[in-house]
């Protein structure tokens, strides 16, 4: 009876240290975030996936420079450009051929009838172009218009050389060429030398031809040409932003209205209109819309 007796004091003994012990094994809520097995950045939704952008030539610098800082910021999102002109980004952005449509021009009333909407990102000037051996520096808005009219056509009425002007512009449907003779109001009734599909195409012609005369983005402009001055204002970031320089137009983002954004389109478009976007807008050679 005495050894029956202690075999049972000796199980409860061992019972009791069980159970004191039983606190290390039990599972308890932990409350350290390290604990759990995720961090904050896991438990953040990443951006993924493709954004096409389609349009504007002149926008290029402006959207590629966008592009590279978003994708830096977003890895797993892709930002494809196609400079296809103005007139066909419009068209993709409504037809829904691409997420975002590229337009170096104020929107027009029937393209926004037809579900066009105008996302203003920055302000750009339109530099009037030529040679850099050519002697004139500074034109007046009447007389560009009197020169890509045809009314005036030897770089000699102008106060320069002996030449005759060799007027380069772009084709039809570009957004810098509907900006330039709308503001100018030379709109129909140009008379090119040559016309070109894209901004650089204008450049480079100017560039070769001592007698010849473009226009171009702000932006696109290289030191293979000189951009004179308009009615003694010289084109630049700062005279674009005081609206001193008279020839200027919007850069525009086009979606299509009622229609909903991927997610990654849409950040992009978010981010391109934020202030955080003007410093990079800036360096690429326009000024933001939105800094």
């Amino acid at each position: 009876m005495k050894r029956i007796s202690t075999l049972v004091l000796s199980g409860v003994l061992c019972l009791g240290l069980l159970a004191g012990c039983g606190g290390g094994t039990a599972s308890q809520p932990s409350t350290n975030p390290s604990d759990s097995g995720s961090t904050p950045s896991e438990n953040t939704a990443t951006l993924s996936g493709t954004v096409n952008t389609d349009g504007s030539t002149s926008m290029e610098s402006v959207v590629k420079a966008l592009a590279e800082a978003f994708m830096e910021a977003n890895p797993d999102v892709t930002v494809n450009y196609s400079g296809t002109g103005s007139g066909t980004g419009i068209e993709s952005a409504t037809a829904g051929t691409c997420d975002i449509g590229l337009s170096s021009r104020a929107l027009k009333d029937e393209e926004k009838s037809n579900g066009a909407v105008e996302n203003i990102v920055a302000l750009d000037g339109v530099a009037v172009v030529v040679n850099p051996a050519n002697g004139v520096e500074d034109l007046t808005v009447e007389q560009i218009a009197q020169i890509f009219t045809g009314e005036i056509t030897n770089w000699s009425e102008l106060g320069g050389e002996d030449g005759q002007i060799a007027v380069f512009g772009r084709e039809a449907g570009s957004g810098t060429r509907g900006a330039f003779e709308e503001i100018v109001g030379v709109e129909d009734a140009c008379k090119y030398t040559n016309e070109y599909s894209s901004t650089g195409d204008v450049i480079g012609n100017v560039a070769s031809n001592p007698n010849g005369i473009g226009y171009a983005s702000l932006s696109a402009v290289n030191d293979t040409v000189k951009a004179v001055k308009v009615g003694g204002v010289a084109p630049s970031e700062a005279t674009v932003l005081d609206g001193t320089y008279s020839i200027q137009r919007p850069f525009v983002m086009v979606t299509k209205e009622g229609a909903e954004l991927s997610e990654a389109a849409q950040a992009f478009l978010d981010f391109a209109m934020s202030a955080d976007a003007a410093d990079i807008i800036a360096a690429a050679g326009a000024v933001s819309a939105n800094g």
